[in-house]
């Protein structure tokens, strides 16, 4: 591929990171999430994210964390961003007394559905005008990543992206918005 200019870079990422924050703010919106759609992702304008973005930027199709990752082992980008996003099911691992893992917990409801919110966005943020209903059900599913995920979590996302791709965003957003008003009722969600 070939190397683009310092100045393409650091628009191209400005441009992809804004356009993806606008995307999970509006869909937050939807949600209820008045708070969370303000200051979601708010890091990835820190130093150490938004270099790390521009040097590895990808043309606006993937995520530059996966070429920092391809070409040093480890995306410094990533860690710096899951350790201070609660969106993120990373943020939510602790270490177990006598494990030398660390562990996942259940994510509280709200940054639950900030996740959700985040999945759908970042597919329409790649995928563009491609992007199908079913496309962050379809991404959840093709990767490992689940199985780091508490197994409540990935059973809670599955069954949330299966009902975007099944009934599409309108309905599903509204059943979003129920759920997280529950939540702010002090309701646990119940998803059977």
């Amino acid at each position: 591929m070939e190397e683009k200019s310092f100045w393409t870079r650091f628009w191209g990422h400005l441009h992809t990171i804004n356009h993806h924050k606008m995307l999970v703010m509006g869909l937050c919106f939807r949600c209820g999430m008045w708070k969370q759609g303000l200051l979601h992702d708010l890091s990835k304008y820190s130093y150490v994210e938004f270099s790390n973005g521009i040097h590895y930027w990808q043309g606006g199709v993937r995520s530059p964390n996966v070429a920092e990752r391809d070409e040093k082992g480890y995306a410094e980008a990533w860690i710096h961003h899951k350790g201070r996003n609660k969106h993120h099911w990373q943020y939510w691992t602790d270490n177990v007394k006598n494990a030398p893992d660390l562990h996942p917990v259940v994510m509280p409801d709200n940054y639950f559905l900030e996740s959700i919110c985040d999945r759908i966005a970042a597919c329409k943020n790649y995928n563009k005008s491609a992007y199908t209903d079913w496309d962050p059900l379809n991404y959840f599913l093709n990767t490992q990543e689940r199985y780091g995920m508490h197994p409540e979590d990935a059973k809670r996302t599955e069954i949330l992206l299966r009902y975007l791709g099944e009934n599409g965003e309108e309905k599903a957003l509204r059943w979003y918005k129920e759920l997280y008003h529950q939540y702010k009722r002090g309701i646990p969600f119940t998803l059977s």
